[in-house]
């Protein structure tokens, strides 16, 4: 399996992160897609044969409730199924969406952000069982451990007391978000944490952080654990 995704982080170093901007969360999603098209058999054999597809910020309808998701997987249109095409999926609207994948991140004012983040992670899974009780919503928290931190809104850096202490307590937040049991009810089927050493200054010296309180392998917190649970769901489901 794969580990934390090397391109998210190569985008980060490129681009640095902007509160106001999607581009880092389209970024982890592309990668997130192509790892479960590169990991789960039954996601990358419908994928091939061009009974998946996947879509970036999808607005997902549920009665009259809309939410905005930024990483979906479903079955395409009648009539818009592609060649088979080994390790990829293509991108397109779902007609039905069987994966959501909300993204959020936590770079600076961490207990305060957090707060926000886990009330929109709970908003989402339940959003995405009202739409379906079969979807399966997963949640990735990206924290910033670093000391420093420079907002591209504020006129001076952010200075963080104890990062170490600022991660555990988003990691212990992400941990307390509502787990679904089975395929009914509410709750995220798949979480994750992703932790990052960025100050948003020297943007090559990005980093992620591997050793604790960073979740470990075989932490279900853990990207590559995240990454499993979807695999397991989706393959009893679809």
């Amino acid at each position: 399996m794969s580990p934390n995704p090397k391109p998210f982080l190569d985008h980060l170093r490129e681009f640095g992160y902007h509160p106001r901007s999607d581009r880092h969360s389209n970024a982890l999603a592309e990668q997130i897609a192509l790892d479960l098209v590169r990991y789960c058999p039954r996601i990358g054999q419908k994928a091939a044969t061009g009974e998946l597809v996947y879509d970036l910020n999808f607005t997902v309808l549920a009665g009259t409730a809309d939410w905005n998701v930024d990483l979906v997987l479903g079955a395409p249109a009648l009539g818009e199924r592609v060649d088979p095409s080994p390790d990829a999926i293509r991108r397109g609207a779902p007609s039905s969406v069987e994966v959501a994948v909300e993204i959020k991140s936590v770079m600076t004012e961490h207990r305060k952000a957090v707060k926000n983040r886990k009330r929109d992670l709970e908003a989402h899974h339940e959003h995405i069982h009202n739409y379906s009780k079969q979807a399966i919503a997963g949640g990735v928290l990206v924290v910033n451990g670093s000391e420093v931190f420079r907002s591209p809104l504020r006129l001076e850096n952010t200075l963080h007391r104890d990062p170490a202490r600022l991660v555990e307590h988003c990691i212990n937040e992400l941990r307390s978000v509502a787990t679904r049991g089975g395929r009914t009810g509410y709750g995220l089927e798949a979480r994750c944490a992703i932790i990052v050493d960025m100050d948003n200054l020297n943007l090559p010296k990005t980093a992620y952080m591997v050793d604790s309180p960073a979740p470990r392998v075989g932490d279900q917190l853990h990207y590559d654990g995240f990454i499993q649970a979807i695999c397991r769901h989706y393959a009893e489901r679809f």
